[in-house]
């Protein structure tokens, strides 16, 4: 298949271009500058540049493509905007239009502390209010009429290097001199491996059904846990801090959202319908907390979509 890539360039992107151009889709990926599409090329893959704004140029770069999956970042009204242009262009086709979305949508706030509460795809939860909107966006996808449209959902994302989670807690380590938790660290999310995680984007793309939603899931993992496995890596102490002060560490997103909640979930519908499942030797998210990556990475950055209140 021919397969658009967007934001192929991003960590998860040029997992998911890669693993469909080895197992023998035809990938472009879609970037928004020459830069990133040089590092698409390096990749062996065709590239596009597009910042995206322009409705008429994305749905004129899909004329030729039989699918569509979009591993970008963007604010929630222009994704929302981008997805009536995809499912557009695709209309009448059954082609596949696949969302990544988040589990952050899902997450219980805690203040650090364990929950049992525990989801498998399309059961009920309560959606946190800050970005319960994303559930508009994945509806569109996944109700859009003569199109396959599916969303992917996952956990935290690790492997290779790029985990954003435990790049957070070297940036608190160089931030404050200790790694740093959300009160006692009890709090536990889900994980997946970015290589095992691409192969459920495969599945999806070949043989998902319109209108599902996947969760892909490995394992699940205490915050603290990885606090203290960065934080012996390090060779210093860690902190529990208040979700205040993890917001002024981090950002109001990561401090109030991901870092003080609890988000754990299962992925029957992934393993029974597409066949998907993990490779054994891709379970242990610990061994990933001393990769070299970490140590070696750019000081933080807010991330791009992110606005602060003033």
């Amino acid at each position: 298949m021919r397969v658009a890539v967007f934001g192929a360039n991003g960590y998860l992107g040029r997992h998911v271009a890669a693993h469909l151009a080895g197992s023998g889709h035809d990938v472009t990926g879609i970037v928004r500058s020459e830069t990133a599409a040089a590092d698409v090329r390096a990749m062996g893959l065709a590239a596009a540049v597009d910042d995206l704004s322009d409705n008429a140029r994305v749905a004129a770069l899909m004329a030729d493509q039989d699918g569509a999956i979009f591993c970008a970042q963007l604010m929630l009204e222009d994704e929302a905007r981008l997805f009536r242009v995809l499912i557009s262009a695709f209309a009448g086709t059954d082609k596949a239009l696949i969302m990544t979305s988040g589990t952050s949508l899902m997450s219980i706030p805690t203040g650090g502390h364990w929950d049992e509460r525990n989801y498998a795809e399309d059961e009920p939860f309560t959606p946190r209010p800050q970005i319960a909107p994303r559930l508009d966006n994945e509806a569109l996808v996944r109700d859009a009429q003569g199109v396959r449209g599916i969303v992917v959902r996952p956990p935290i994302i690790w492997g290779n290097g790029g985990c954003m989670i435990i790049g957070e807690f070297y940036h608190s380590a160089r931030a404050t001199g200790k790694v740093c938790h959300v009160g006692p660290g009890l709090n536990v999310y889900s994980h997946v491996h970015v290589q095992d995680l691409a192969e459920l984007y495969r599945l999806a793309l070949e043989k998902g059904k319109a209108g599902a939603l996947y969760f892909a899931v490995t394992g699940e993992v205490a915050y603290g846990t990885l606090a203290r496995m960065v934080a012996h890596h390090l060779g210093v102490e860690r902190r529990a801090v208040s979700v205040e002060e993890a917001c002024e560490i981090w950002d109001p997103f990561m401090g109030r959202i991901v870092l003080q909640s609890c988000s754990r979930q299962r992925s029957p519908r992934a393993r029974e319908e597409l066949g998907w499942s993990p490779r054994e030797d891709r379970l242990d998210i610990l061994d990933e907390c001393a990769h070299p990556a970490y140590a070696a990475a750019p000081p933080r950055k807010d991330p791009p979509w992110l606005r602060r209140k003033n």
